[in-house]
């Protein structure tokens, strides 16, 4: 189960940098850049399943220590991209988390078994009937 933004906040930690791109002047002064760390180890929110889950899903954008960086500077405002950082992480965990179920192979309708045969015999007698016929 996925956490709210609320209660996730509580075990997040962020780092803000200064940012490059737009934004001009302000650029040089502002601490825009947001990186949201978090570690899924321990959070409280996963059972153990989902915590091995996670980290198996999760193992390429994991550090040494376990967490998960997510950065965001695509806006001029340091709590824009908080936010930003904060629906990635929401986003990366759902997706993480969904379990696809298992497909359940069905069976051909007899129907459209015999609709195929027969179309077929009538494909094979209208080709049949566009031979010249037999001298014997």
């Amino acid at each position: 189960m996925i956490p709210t933004k609320e209660e996730l906040v509580k075990e997040l930690t962020f780092k803000t940098s200064r940012s490059g791109g737009k934004g001009g002047q302000n650029v040089n002064k502002v601490s825009s850049k947001v990186e949201l760390i978090f570690n899924i180890q321990l959070s409280a929110f996963f059972t153990e399943a989902e915590k091995s889950l996670l980290m198996e899903r999760l193992a390429g954008r994991l550090d040494a220590e376990g967490n998960v960086h997510i950065v965001s500077q695509e806006d001029r405002s340091q709590l824009l991209n908080k936010q930003r950082t904060i629906l990635k992480l929401m986003d990366l965990l759902a997706r993480s988390l969904h379990v696809q179920k298992k497909r359940k192979p069905t069976k051909t309708p007899k129907a459209v078994i015999e609709k195929r045969l027969n179309n077929k015999s009538v494909m094979a007698s209208k080709k049949e009937s566009r031979k010249r016929p037999s001298l014997d």
